[in-house]
């Protein structure tokens, strides 16, 4: 084995073994044993949307276990490809090796970035939203150029999309966009595109051939699922019962019929004193707490996703610049990473941008 080859094993090998001890992989077996056994309970699709998400949460782990055994098994494999094809004199088998190897690279590298990942929304479904900015018709094709872009990187990674809503321009292009890709940590990869892309080229839509610079923002939120209610755990809640009282205070019911439901966590307090019996009012006082809890859920996420929205526009204007003339260049302003060929970028070759965006990202937060 060449000194430079072994030396390139080594190194991939141990970035592998980082990898693994933050993925923690005792950890990751425990949970995919305990989730097969939840998985294979007779009574799971009594209810449905647990069953889902354990399910759910059982093929994404044991995803993530079996891609990292099989690093290890290639990195181990590729060692002993890599001396019988020195030792036996086979170019074919060396230049297997040396292929294998850039593979290997490549997708621990992914899989270190993916490390990175471990914000509250990461896991979940990106929201994708572009709008034209300054720039007139050149703004609004730019636009849609961002849109192909993006489409084109899910599609090259078997990533489905769903577009919601497009608003097309007069002239060419579009104002708006917005689209879903469901893939696991398609937020946490995406988030990083959040901010103003500018765009220098040669306009086609003017006459004189003028050079024009042109802006479209990016917003990227996580998919927020919807909720039927709020489960309440009967330790959660103090209920109280007292007798109906009418108009100045004189006892309606003889008995302690009404009912006040004390939610403890958040202290919102709910009582109902008008149904015929305790439990009719309990009832009802239930149910007008789960509507006070859902609403206060909502609130605290619609908070959350505007935080988000500052968070992103934050990072300041034109976090990357696309130049398609005088000469061709696709910079990102904030991790300084770029590249000479914008045609590659534009057809969604942009995962080099969003790995050095999600190292970047992660070196301001360990910096603050």
């Amino acid at each position: 084995m060449s000194v430079d080859f072994e030396t390139a094993i080594k190194d991939l090998g141990g970035k592998l073994s980082q990898v693994e001890a933050v993925m923690d992989l005792d950890a990751l077996r425990k949970e995919v044993a305990e989730l097969e056994q939840e998985a294979a309970r007779p009574d799971l699709w009594n209810d449905p949307d647990a069953a889902q998400k354990v399910t759910s949460r059982l093929s994404h782990q044991q995803g993530a276990l079996r891609k990292v055994t099989d690093l290890r098994q290639r990195v181990n494999d590729l060692s002993v490809l890599h001396e019988l094809a020195v030792a036996e004199g086979d170019a074919a088998s060396r230049a297997e090796a040396d292929t294998e190897l850039a593979e290997l690279t490549r997708e621990i590298d992914a899989l270190e970035v993916r490390t990175l990942l471990s914000g509250e929304y990461d896991e979940r479904n990106a929201v994708v939203t572009i709008r034209s900015e300054a720039g007139g018709v050149d703004a609004a094709d730019w636009a849609e150029m961002l849109l192909r872009m993006y489409l084109r990187w899910a599609e090259r990674h078997n990533y489905p999309t769903r577009i919601y809503d497009i608003s097309y321009a007069e002239e060419a292009g579009i104002r708006s966009a917005t689209f879903k890709v469901e893939a696991s940590y398609a937020y946490g990869t995406l988030s990083v595109e959040q901010g103003t892309h500018r765009l220098v080229r040669i306009s086609p839509f003017d006459n004189q051939n003028r050079r024009q610079t042109s802006f479209a923002h990016v917003e990227v939120l996580p998919e927020v699922a919807e909720v039927d209610h709020v489960e309440i755990p009967e330790k959660d809640i103090r209920v109280d019962v007292y007798r109906s009282s009418g108009p100045g205070g004189q006892s309606v019911n003889t008995t302690d019929s009404a009912v006040r439901i004390t939610h403890l966590p958040t202290g919102v307090v709910v009582s109902c004193q008008n149904e015929k019996s305790q439990l009719q009012n309990k009832a009802v006082a239930m149910s007008v707490l789960q509507a006070k809890l859902l609403q206060r859920k909502k609130e605290e996420e619609r908070a959350e996703l505007d935080a988000l929205r500052d968070s992103g526009s934050s990072w300041g204007n034109q976090m990357r610049s696309y130049v398609l003339h005088p000469y061709q260049l696709v910079k990102d302003l904030r991790t300084e990473y770029e590249t000479g060929n914008p045609t590659a970028v534009l057809e969604g070759e942009i995962d080099r941008f969003l790995d050095a965006g999600i190292r970047w990202r992660k070196q301001q937060a360990e910096a603050s």
